[in-house]
């Protein structure tokens, strides 16, 4: 088992947020990727868990052939781009925008006075030059939620062989990933085991493994990729 824990990692950030690269993989960043970061899974290449400054932004910037992934941790941000302009992200809420060929511009907005928290990801599309296209989730409390991958002509999340779910366990509760995965806790705390082995996670681990099992302590928040 793998475990990575993000403030191990360089602060960095640009514009207007600070934020530490966890995955950065080599397929995407080559030798570009610095050697402390963790490598992906299936299609995806990249996690960066950022805080916002007050009223700070990512400013316009454009994607192609890319599936980017945003994850509102604490706070809100004003989506601002050619998908979905004038769309607010909430505590909670999750964006996916795929770019595909045809590709995007997006410029995220913290509005407000204090700092807030997102997750962004992204996941190389298995197939380019794809129509780009916009998705939004409220994951609830207690539940597992896929946010991404699945079989082609599903319309609740975008096909991928890659797979992302929004798991929110509660105190006490259990569950267990059936194959291989990479894990992000991003709130609360717990232990994590494979087979024989088991180790206290919190806030900011990455772990990698096979066949894990994941009990809560005060409940806790999760990030599961894995590959078909």
């Amino acid at each position: 088992m793998f475990q990575l824990n993000r403030d191990s990692l360089k602060l960095g950030g640009f514009a207007g947020l600070r934020e530490h690269q966890i995955v950065t993989d080599s397929r995407l960043f080559g030798s570009r990727k610095p050697s402390d970061t963790s490598e992906g899974i299936g299609n995806f290449v990249y996690l960066a868990d950022a805080r916002f400054n007050p009223k700070g932004e990512t400013r316009m910037h454009p994607h192609s052939e890319i599936d980017v992934i945003s994850v509102m941790v604490e706070g809100r941000v004003a989506h601002e781009g050619s998908l979905e302009h004038g769309k607010s992200l909430e505590e909670g809420d999750v964006q996916v925008q795929r770019a595909g060929g045809e590709g995007f511009s997006h410029n995220e907005v913290n509005p407000d006075d204090t700092r807030n928290r997102m997750l962004q990801l992204w996941v190389l599309p298995e197939q380019p030059g794809q129509p780009a296209g916009y998705k939004c989730y409220s994951p609830e409390s207690g539940k597992t939620t896929r946010i991404y991958g699945g079989r082609q002509g599903e319309s609740d999340t975008f096909d991928s062989h890659t797979t992302i779910d929004i798991v929110h366990l509660n105190a006490g509760d259990t569950t267990e990933l059936p194959k291989e995965a990479l894990v992000y806790v991003f709130a609360g705390e717990g232990l994590i085991s494979e087979r024989d082995e088991t180790v206290a996670v919190k806030d900011g681990d990455l772990i990698r493994g096979d066949h894990l099992k994941m009990e809560t302590v005060k409940g806790v928040s999760l990030i599961v990729v894995s590959d078909a």
